[in-house]
């Protein structure tokens, strides 16, 4: 039989998940008209820091002057916004067992984690801008790929790090796990389980991600090691 500090725990974190559900169902069936509530402040930032103008079309997204790049639904970067929402209610969740959850730390870590995805979207994008022009060894989707990976995966452990800020160091490897699964969740786990695992593609893919999430993770890995190295030779 649950206790009630076990049941109050599963229903928030029911809660949370449910929210991250219903924001991944909403974005399955979106179109690019209704994902302007992201589409917009991202494009907006884009344009001011590359000095590039872009114009939406309704049903296709945001289209630049030159009509060389555009800025579309899977550019939304909606995926990203869920997995930050779960990394910073569900690490909360963790970080405050056994003690109250506060209910409006929900809705908080939506905002915080809404103004994550505009800022990490609008750097991927105009770092793929400036990419354009470049004499890559590999075709251009092929580096915007990667380049989103880690774009993504790096502002998913800065914004970690923030929100673990205060805790004790020697905690932090094992709640490095928690932004880890939930990634690997959100961009592998929900298409294998719809079936993408048929395809070669997939696998392709799955790999990719998770070359470059670890490489992108090393330097974290390296400075918390060295760290905990300092501190007990102290």
């Amino acid at each position: 039989m649950l206790t009630r500090t076990k049941l109050n725990l599963s229903l928030k974190l029911a809660a949370i998940l449910l929210v991250a559900f219903a924001l991944k169902y909403y974005y399955s069936t979106a179109t690019v008209n209704e994902l302007r509530w992201i589409l917009a402040p991202t494009t907006f930032l884009v344009e001011l820091l590359t000095w590039s103008n872009f114009t939406f079309e309704s049903h296709a997204g945001y289209m630049s002057a030159d009509r060389t790049f555009l800025i579309a639904a899977p550019c939304a970067g909606v995926n990203f916004l869920i997995i930050a929402f779960l990394v910073l209610a569900v690490g909360k969740l963790w970080r405050e067992w056994p003690n109250s959850f506060q209910w409006h730390s929900v809705p908080l870590a939506a905002v915080t984690a809404y103004a994550a995805a505009i800022l990490a979207n609008t750097t991927r994008i105009t770092v793929a801008l400036q990419m354009r022009g470049l004499d890559l060894p590999f075709d251009f989707e092929e580096a915007h790929r990667i380049e989103g990976i880690v774009v993504y995966f790096g502002f998913l452990l800065l914004l970690f790090l923030a929100s673990e800020f205060g805790i004790e160091r020697r905690l932090y490897m094992r709640r490095a796990l928690l932004p880890l699964l939930i990634y690997y969740a959100i961009t592998l786990g929900i298409p294998f389980a719809g079936g993408a695992y048929r395809n070669t593609g997939f696998w392709q893919h799955a790999f990719v991600v998770f070359v470059t999430s670890t490489v992108v993770m090393l330097p974290f890995v390296v400075v918390y090691f060295a760290r905990v190295r300092r501190a007990i030779t102290k």
